[in-house]
């Protein structure tokens, strides 16, 4: 029981730990900020200098920043320049650069020693693409400023260098010591993530990097590709939902990436901002409904299937509001919802898993694999686990492995599409259509063989007048009842099948027909004994067998067992005839 709940806590999403994590940040940082124009953060200011060097790839400079809090968001560069000058910026000792929600602004001093005797050309990167506004004042010899204004709102030509991360081009005089202001301010998450490259360095990093999403997002649009053939296929709604949910998942993680606003829509930067709010619902609304369906709730809990229908409509209605009201509300009413839905997927997963409903084990191996990815991730921001390739992508590479293994899991329910197809949904045996296959099938290989086949046909005795008599419920259950019966007492590679009606059927391959009488007779005394005194229910069966090859069609075997099971019911019922107590077994063979 206790493996069931870890692995049905799991089946929560990114989307959910993401947005919990932003909102804890922004409360506790709204907590301990206190009132006033700015606030300084207390550290060692003799440590901000950096020394450049002209092989530098992607250095950090979180230990050579210096931070102050504009709390009104009203400070100019000259307030800015005069505070530097005084000592009022500090190093970030005691927090991290990952402020997350404020409304102030931040402003940063990063001061840049190129000792060289030639000027160097430097590349500075911010690499969080969310910033909703970003300047960066750089200091000229004679004392004026160089501005450059960048951020997410703000069209995506007017940026030094068109990538989706912030790039500033940089010249540093020789020997020289030269101080750089950079302003933050946004209604999303501070995230201050500075990195200092050259040109040449810068390139090598990128190519590096296009290559990785190239495969992250190609991996997305093989899955999008792939089951939409397979929908178009099967017509079955749950991998439509699969798609809707993959390619908002996709956009979304695009606008996270920066990726949307660079190539889909870099001159709508208020679409490109809002759109981020527009894609997480769009994605929690998806999540959900694709859960319900995968998961087939409705079936195993229709409160709980009521209760995520219910959700879905308040989903539906934040996605209409987050097309007109501001990012700042919209992500906190999000919030909420999130923290809704995600033990309502608590409750849905267990509920499945302890119905045994084998897609629920996909499901939650899936979404297991993303919140590990998460966690790698959060581990990284808060510094407990290094800067690696893996910690930096666990976002990425966890989603796109939830992506796969949730397509295994739709694979699996093409299997079960494919056996429901075959099966019949009363009795749970093979439906006429299995049993065409099948007897043709094992008709050539016994005829192949030289092997002998039987068939059984089974009929309910008087079930018209049984179901006039107690009504189509009791006679529903007198064919789960007879179906229950052969399903228990025929094995493999024997199959019961339902034929149509109140009629049955039992191929046995590799059986001769003494084999098959005794079974037929067996299972006839069992449904007559089974059955109550006040509901009497009997069988009647005919047996046809082909041996040494005699039979030359599946037709003229179908056509003996039906013979032989119209003249046991013409005998009075009840009864089980085998078609060779009735006619030579050379006239079966007649074409």
């Amino acid at each position: 029981m206790k493996t069931d709940l870890v692995w049905s806590w799991v089946c929560t999403t990114k989307l959910h730990v993401v947005v919990a994590v932003r909102v804890l940040a922004y409360f506790g940082w709204t907590l301990c900020s206190s009132a006033g124009a700015a606030q300084i953060v207390a550290g060692d200011a003799e440590k901000a200098a950096f020394a450049v060097r002209d092989n530098m790839q992607g250095l950090k400079l979180l230990d050579h920043i210096q931070l102050l809090e504009d709390k009104s968001a009203t400070l100019t560069i000259n307030d800015i320049s005069r505070l530097g000058r005084e000592g009022g910026f500090a190093a970030p000792a005691s927090i991290s650069p990952n402020i997350g929600y404020t409304k102030s602004a931040w402003w940063v001093k990063l001061t840049l020693v190129n000792s060289a005797a030639e000027p160097l050309d430097v590349i500075l990167r911010q690499h969080y693409p969310l910033i909703d506004y970003i300047d960066l004042w750089q200091a000229r010899a004679d004392g004026s400023w160089r501005l450059h204004r960048t951020g997410d709102m703000r069209p995506f030509r007017e940026r030094d260098i068109e990538h989706r991360d912030f790039l500033f081009r940089m010249t540093l005089p020789p020997q020289s010591s030269t101080v750089h202001y950079l302003r933050y301010e946004t209604e999303g998450p501070t995230d201050i993530s500075l990195s200092l490259y050259t040109p040449i360095k810068l390139i090598k990093a990128l190519s590096r990097e296009q290559l990785a999403y190239g495969l992250y997002y190609g991996g997305f649009l093989v899955l999008v590709i792939y089951n939409l053939f397979i929908f178009i296929a099967v017509r079955d709604r749950v991998f439509l939902y699969y798609l809707l949910y993959v390619v908002s998942y996709g956009l979304y993680m695009g606008c996270h990436n920066g990726l949307t606003f660079q190539f889909l829509w870099p001159d709508y930067p208020g679409w490109g901002n809002q759109s981020l709010v527009v894609l997480l619902a769009l994605s929690l609304f998806w999540a959900l409904q694709f859960s319900r369906k995968i998961l087939s709730i409705g079936s195993f809990s229709p409160r709980l299937d009521k209760i995520a229908v219910a959700l879905l409509a308040v989903v539906f209605v934040s996605l209409c509001g987050a097309m007109v009201f501001p990012y700042s509300f919209m992500i906190v009413a999000l919030s909420i919802i999130t923290m809704l839905e995600m033990p309502l997927i608590l409750a849905m997963g267990v509920t499945c898993l302890l119905a045994g409903f084998a897609p629920a084990r996909y499901f939650m191996v899936a979404w297991s694999a993303l919140i590990v990815g998460v966690i790698v991730y959060m581990l990284k921001i808060f510094g407990l686990l290094p800067h690696t390739f893996l910690t930096e992508n666990g976002f990425q590479i966890g989603s796109l492995i939830e992506m796969v293994l949730l397509s295994l899991a739709l694979g699996s329910r093409v299997n079960d599409l494919k056996r429901q197809s075959r099966t019949d949904a009363l009795t749970s045996l093979a439906n006429r259509r299995e049993f065409d296959d099948i007897l043709r099938s094992e008709f050539h290989r016994a005829y192949r063989n030289q092997q002998p086949l039987s068939l059984l046909m089974i009929d309910i005795d008087y079930f018209k007048q049984f179901n006039d008599r107690f009504g189509h419920a009791k006679g529903d259950d007198v064919l789960k009842m007879v179906g229950g019966l052969l399903g228990s007492n025929v094995r493999k590679p024997n199959i019961p099948c339902r034929f149509g009606g109140e009629e049955f059927a039992v191929i046995l391959p590799r059986t001769r027909c003494r084999e098959a009488m005794t079974l037929a007779e067996r299972l006839r005394a069992q449904v007559e004994q089974k059955s109550g005194d006040s509901e009497q229910v009997t069988i009647s069966i005919g047996v046809a067998c082909a041996e040494n090859g005699v039979v030359s069609s599946v037709s003229q075997l179908l056509d003996a067992a039906d013979r032989a099971l119209y003249y046991a019911k013409e005998q009075g019922r009840n009864r089980v005839v085998n078609i060779e107590e009735l006619e030579p077994m050379f006239n079966l063979a007649r074409p």
